[in-house]
């Protein structure tokens, strides 16, 4: 039976149904007395109606509504209602109209509940694990709860994820209310809850396996169940939790309780390798098939977990975060007196770095800052003094510098960055210097005109000492010196190489002084594994030394540690910047920490002083391949958005399969999409990058880059992958147009001098490569005609960056088509029109015609169509669209779908406290 809103249950007055509840059907109300909301959960009528019920129901009532605790959901009443159905319902059967006359009345039970705000742990856990500190907190708090129903003569005998709910003040276990009080019991189905909660719209046999699920073995069998019973199904609990599987799982109804009562499940760090090992002593000791073998008592579980959770867990702001770390400290301070006895020091060499930090005289404080949308979320820096933090995010349409105090709530934009991205501070936090149409620029944080300092067709961070010099990479191609770490005065001037790329290199990247201003560390990737790390250079051009494998860009903390991402997690590592040496794999900061694959870089910085930032992995922009018209109407979709970097999508001839390439778990590989089904295909499987995509005249073929050997080579391989891939050309650059004749591939290059070029590759003959767009300019993008006798592409001769159209392969007369900027120039498939990217991101459109001789280029006036939302940041190359044109003329466009939806920049001030023992 279904209530009404505004109907009275008692002095409740329903408000609104929540969904389903079990056997019943839960209801927000307000308690007309008190004047608060309340949860109810109306009974069945038929079981109303059984005495044996009634009188059960009365004693466990009062039993439960002692159960006063901060993780327990409340039961505040009990009450009974005589309701009458509304007119035109169909009545009520003889079951259903309970103990009352033989009427259409019917007779209604119901619990009163304290009313909670947030998801089950059942809804959370669809979206995957749980990070293993927050997983270790609410597991904390369930037993702890459990704990208290047990000390009360209380067995839950239902716990499950659809029964805990996570709120903002952490777990809160629900439904002990119908749980039967502690002893003997009939049975399997009487050892449960008279009413089991149950999750909704499951059928009957969902709701069989979903009980089984989570129930002990002597449940299953039929025998007396107790408080051991609660601490299997809480194992199972906590390793869903901490893993995001089940631990025992069947494919029908007896698989799944032979799994329960005969197999063990894989251990918890097996399957999750973030969770302490010590976790699997205690989640397969609530797992035992016999009783006696278990914990015997929630408290000694729940203590076991808070040691657990000071060793692997962050302090939070909780009372349970902050009674684990208490808890910890003393653990560890014990057992470092002992080791420092038993093996004379070798302990206190690991933990030195820690215990030189003086003792913190601040508390840990955090706070999360919320920034306008950004298509670029790894985008921000502290300041060197922590006083302010400068990020990345949009502004009327256009990325831009913002810079806020973290002593202010307001942050503000810096006037004429558009197009910024990886800013770097001065060491004073006086200036800030950013990425931007292809340039190193600097602009004061107070604001003003920002100066070029350097070309940088592709930034790759940067770093800025005390004496006035910038090192930084220029670019993202490993083709060249520019992917290599670069200086320039902090005022400008000729920028040199410092580091060259050795053997199963690919790129140097992200640079940062180390306080002495002499020295540096940088990350090496695109290489190889036996290459791809964290080094240490130095000015004087010393041989650069590999300091760590990883997979990302470390940063330096004063005075002794590095900070990393592994996995998703930050860690802090002993660093002696001395001897210039590691030390042990260091301890957690941070979980679930975003990273940009296709850049290397993890979302995080760290100050001088003792502040840390970083953003969680949902702060990634996700992507995803939209079909667009001319006005800019999104008309269709290629598959779901994607939280890896997709770029550069490339169309073969026909318009039926379009090639990307995607960076999943910090590796570059290109992928072929079915266009026609939505089917996504891995196409490349190197253990280095490969990217670049584009399709051969006939499209048999797929042209990429590989940097397998160490340099930026050229691959070609039949798009059915039924042959190996053939090296094309070596040492070259990134493929970027085929001829529609397919005579000719160009490619581009970038070189220390010219900064940039575009060259060409005959496919026939002797295959003798020549330039085609080589100036001391940077020039980029180009792409031929549909008819071949023509190349458009980007140039910064004038100062910025402009679209021009030149003959091909004679270098002839060449013609200016955009007017204000312009970027990413693409064809219609006639050849009667030209398509580029604004600076302001929107798509503009250009009419050529083409002399009757063949020999001049006759252009139109730019004309805007529509904004574009085209993706940026990883994976996005300069010189290669993230939009292509089909043969009907619609847009194939990689956008960003979701970027408003970046989680926020966590901030902690005084972090290293998190480091002392």
């Amino acid at each position: 039976m279904t209530i009404a809103p505004g109907t009275r249950l008692g002095p409740y007055e329903i408000q609104s149904a929540l969904g389903a509840g079990g056997m019943g059907e839960v209801y927000k109300a307000r308690d007309t007395r008190l004047d608060r909301m309340v949860a109810i959960k109306v009974l069945p009528a038929s079981l109303a109606a059984d005495p044996q019920f009634r009188e059960r129901f009365d004693r466990e009532a009062r039993a439960i509504s002692q159960l006063d605790h901060p993780h327990i959901c409340a039961l505040y009443d009990v009450g009974e209602e005589r309701l009458r159905p509304e007119r035109g319902a169909k009545a009520p059967s003889e079951s259903e109209r309970g103990w009352g006359p033989a009427s259409r009345e019917i007779v209604t039970s119901y619990l009163v509940m304290q009313y909670l705000e947030g998801e089950t742990l059942e809804a959370r856990l669809k979206k995957g694990a749980l990070p293993i500190t927050q997983a270790l907190t609410f597991a904390i708090q369930i037993a702890e709860a459990l704990d208290k129903a047990h000390r009360g003569g209380i067995v839950h005998r239902d716990l499950k994820p659809g029964n805990v709910m996570l709120t903002k003040t952490g777990a809160m276990l629900l439904d002990f209310g119908l749980a039967k009080a502690a002893g003997p019991t009939g049975g399997a189905a009487a050892g449960r809850s008279i009413l089991p909660t149950t999750p909704p719209n499951l059928t009957a046999q969902g709701t069989i396996l979903g009980t089984f699920q989570y129930m002990a073995p002597e449940q299953l069998e039929g025998q007396d169940a107790d408080a051991r019973s609660d601490i299997f199904a809480f194992g199972t609990v906590v390793y869903e939790m901490v893993t995001g599987k089940k631990a025992f799982q069947g494919n029908s109804q007896a698989s799944l309780i032979a799994a329960i009562l005969e197999r063990e499940p894989a251990p918890v760090s097996a399957v999750q390798p973030l969770a302490p090992s010590s976790l699997d002593r205690v989640v397969q000791k609530c797992l035992r098939k016999n009783p006696d073998e278990r914990w015997q008592s929630a408290r000694d579980l729940g203590d076991e977990l808070i040691w657990i959770g000071g060793e692997g867990a962050k302090t939070g702001a909780s009372p349970t975060h902050v009674r684990v770390a208490a808890v910890a400290s003393r653990e560890r301070l014990a057992w470092l007196l002992v080791s420092a006895v038993l093996i004379a020091g070798a302990v206190f060499a690991g933990y030195t770095w820690a215990l030189r930090r003086p003792a913190p005289s601040q508390p840990v404080v955090r706070f999360d800052i919320v920034t306008p949308p950004s298509s670029d979320p790894s985008s921000f820096a502290l300041s060197p003094d922590g006083r302010q933090i400068v990020f990345v995010a949009l502004s009327d349409g256009a990325t831009k510098l913002w810079v806020r105090p973290l002593d202010s709530t307001t942050p503000r934009p810096l006037l004429d960055t558009e197009g910024a991205s990886y800013p770097f501070w001065s060491p004073d936090a006086g200036a800030i210097a950013f990425f931007a149409d292809g340039k190193l620029k600097r602009v004061e944080a107070s604001g003003g005109t920002p100066q070029v300092l350097a070309d940088a067709p592709g930034g790759r961070g940067g770093t800025w000492n005390a004496q006035g010099v910038i090192l930084f990479t220029p670019s993202q191609n490993a083709a060249n010196p520019t992917g290599v770490i670069t200086r320039v005065s902090a005022t400008g001037g000729t920028a040199t190489p410092v580091t060259r790329l050795k053997s199963g290199q690919g790129s140097h990247r992200w640079p940062q002084f180390l306080p002495d201003g002499r020295r540096f560390i940088f990350f090496s990737g695109l290489g190889t594994p036996e290459t791809n790390g964290v080094y240490l250079g130095s000015l004087d051009g010393r041989e650069p030394i590999r300091l760590l494998a990883a997979d990302s860009a470390a940063l330096f903390a004063p005075p002794a540690t590095l900070l990393v991402v592994r996995q998703g997690v930050l860690r802090a590592i002993p660093f002696d910047p001395d001897r210039g040496v590691t030390t042990g794999d260091g301890v957690p900061v941070a979980d679930a920490v975003g990273r940009d694959g296709g850049t290397w870089r993890s979302a995080f910085s760290v100050s001088q002083t003792g502040e840390l930032a970083y953003r969680s992995a949902g702060g990634s922009q996700r992507r995803q391949l939209a079909w667009v018209d001319r006005r800019g109407t999104r008309v269709g979709t290629v598959g779901t958005p994607d939280d890896t970097s997709i770029g550069c999508p490339n169309l073969d001839p026909a318009g039926r399969r379009v090639a990307v390439h995607r960076a999943v778990s910090g590796r570059d590989d290109v992928w072929l999409v079915d266009l026609t089904r939505g089917l996504m295909t891995k196409f490349t499987f190197d253990p280095v990058q490969s990217s670049c995509p584009v399709w051969s005249a006939d499209g048999t073929q797929v042209f990429y880059i590989s940097t397998r050997n160490g340099t930026a080579d050229i691959f070609q391989k039949p798009a059915t992958g039924a042959r190996d891939e053939q090296l094309l050309l070596r040492d070259a650059g990134f493929p970027l147009s085929v001829s529609g004749d397919g005579r000719f591939l160009l490619y581009g290059r970038d070189d220390i001098k010219t900064l940039g070029d575009i060259w060409a590759l005959p496919l026939t003959g002797d295959r003798k490569p020549f330039p085609v767009a080589q100036t001391k300019a940077h020039e980029s993008g180009g792409v031929f005609s549909p008819d071949g006798r023509w190349m458009a592409y980007e140039s910064d001769e004038s100062g910025r960056s402009e679209i021009y159209v030149r003959s091909f392969p004679a270098a002839g007369a060449r013609w200016q088509l955009s007017t204000a900027g312009g970027a990413q120039p693409q064809w219609k498939r006639d050849g009667k029109e030209l398509y580029y990217v604004a600076p302001d991101a929107r798509m503009m459109a250009v009419t050529t015609i083409v002399s009757a001789d063949g020999q001049t280029v006759e252009a139109g006036s730019p004309v805007p169509l529509f904004p574009t939302r085209l993706a940026s940041g990883a994976n996005v190359i300069k010189g290669k669209p993230e939009y292509v044109v089909a043969p009907d003329g619609r847009f194939l466009m990689n956008v960003v779908v979701d970027e408003a939806n970046a989680a926020p920049i966590s901030v902690v001030l005084n972090w290293p406290a998190q480091l002392k023992p």
